[in-house]
């Protein structure tokens, strides 16, 4: 029999009573929304990244879409971006109709690979989908009379599991081709890449806060950028298109109701003050399960590029053998109280995906490989050394 200590949940988020107590203040005034928590948190985080604005709204997808509306992408308009990386971060472009132009990934790290960025960038009709999608009508590819180079926009470089893309690259390739950078730090709050605050590479980085995230706001996300005119752009569209000076049945701009609450912001404002003790906490769970997990010779442990000065571990990914049945190993597991979870499955082959631009298997070969072998353990900044042992000693067996 499993001990009941160890029947260990994915992932927990990492709340005290401060956290609670900040929620319960908030919740004993009148002011539940649009209220000066908000303010405060975003001013808190501007303080955290050494960011000009930071703009709260209520998930990471949210603040992505918000990011394509403020850097003027529409119908047709074409992103370089990745499709190892969790839905969300393509979905914003769907959206607005945006077409993303997917490269294939680092085998090592699962992020952007930026020489395939580069390439896409100067050869970008190599890239595109089988089936283009322009104004919600399918055409298939080519389509005749479209200058695509023009048509492209943006970089939208994913911080895969806590670790930054190359963004040095990235910006490079930006830059000479006249295109926005969207980083999604989502799953990066807190890293650095040589040095620098993950998210403050692009115009504009998004973070994200779901319960299993280095810190917690139950639901949202929020947006830094140095951008005053986007900053105020986007705060409007965040509230369903109020620009300042408009009343409150006044609305400028198309928006949206993405307003982070009073609560949420509360909770994240507590947890913002102790983010850095969370990090250590994750850093020490992560580094439990390296030690341990490095010894069994049919697992690949995650790979930390030199150029990372800090990780932020978002989940602890590790790589099977290709001959590892994974479902089956999830199931032994499972009945032992240890949850095991496919990390990611490739975005261009979701079914939506492969309806609208025609993408088959064998398109993005490294992706659907890490697809088919990676594997999220258990993981939390709460976890304890006796659960590690746990997962890993149950791991080591059932691999046998």
């Amino acid at each position: 029999m499993t001990p009941n200590f160890m029947k260990i949940p994915m992932s927990s988020p990492d709340l005290t009573d401060a956290d609670r107590q900040a929620v319960i203040d908030v919740i004993n005034t009148p002011i539940l929304s649009l209220g000066p928590k908000v303010v405060e948190f975003e001013m808190a985080f501007c303080d955290y990244t050494g960011a000009k604005h930071a703009i709260a709204v209520n998930s990471g997808t949210a603040g992505l879409h918000l990011c394509i509306r403020a850097a003027g992408i529409g119908a047709g308009d074409l992103v370089i971006t990745t499709p190892f990386s969790f839905v969300a971060s393509t979905n914003a472009l769907l959206f607005e109709n945006a077409i993303p132009v997917f490269v294939d990934v680092d085998p090592k790290t699962g992020n952007i690979d930026p020489e395939q960025a580069a390439d896409a960038a100067r050869n970008v009709e190599k890239y595109l989908p089988r089936k283009v999608d322009i104004r919600n009508s399918h055409s298939e590819y080519p389509v005749s009379n479209i200058d695509w180079h023009s048509r492209l926009k943006a970089v939208l470089p994913v911080d895969v599991f806590g670790q930054p893309a190359k963004l040095d690259k990235i910006n490079a390739i930006a830059q000479e081709h006249g295109l926005k950078v969207i980083e999604d730090s989502c799953e990066a709050l807190g890293a650095t890449y040589q040095g620098r605050q993950a998210g403050r590479y692009g115009d504009y980085g998004v973070f994200a806060f779901y319960p299993n995230k280095q810190m917690t706001t139950g639901e949202g996300g929020l947006i830094i950028t140095d951008d005053d005119e986007a900053a105020g752009l986007m705060r409007a569209l965040r509230n369903q298109g109020r620009a300042p000076g408009d009343t409150w049945l006044s609305h400028t701009y198309l928006g949206y109701n993405y307003r982070l609450d009073e609560m949420s912001a509360a909770l994240g404002l507590a947890q913002l003050h102790r983010l850095d003790d969370m990090l250590l906490k994750r850093e020490k769970v992560a580094g439990w399960y390296s030690e341990r997990l490095g010894e069994i010779p049919q697992i690949e442990i995650p790979h930390i590029s030199p150029e990372t000065t800090r990780m932020s571990w978002f989940v602890y990914v590790i790589r099977l053998p290709q001959n590892v049945d994974r479902a089956a190993l999830a199931k032994r597991l499972e009945a032992r109280g240890v949850p095991i979870r496919p990390y990611f499955l490739p975005i261009h082959l979701q079914p939506y995906m492969v309806e609208r631009f025609g993408y088959r298997e064998g398109d993005f070969p490294v992706t659907e490989d890490l697809g088919r072998r990676g594997v999220a353990v258990p993981f939390s900044g709460v976890m304890i050394e006796e659960q590690v042992d746990y997962v890993c000693a149950a791991l080591r067996e059932e691999l046998r």
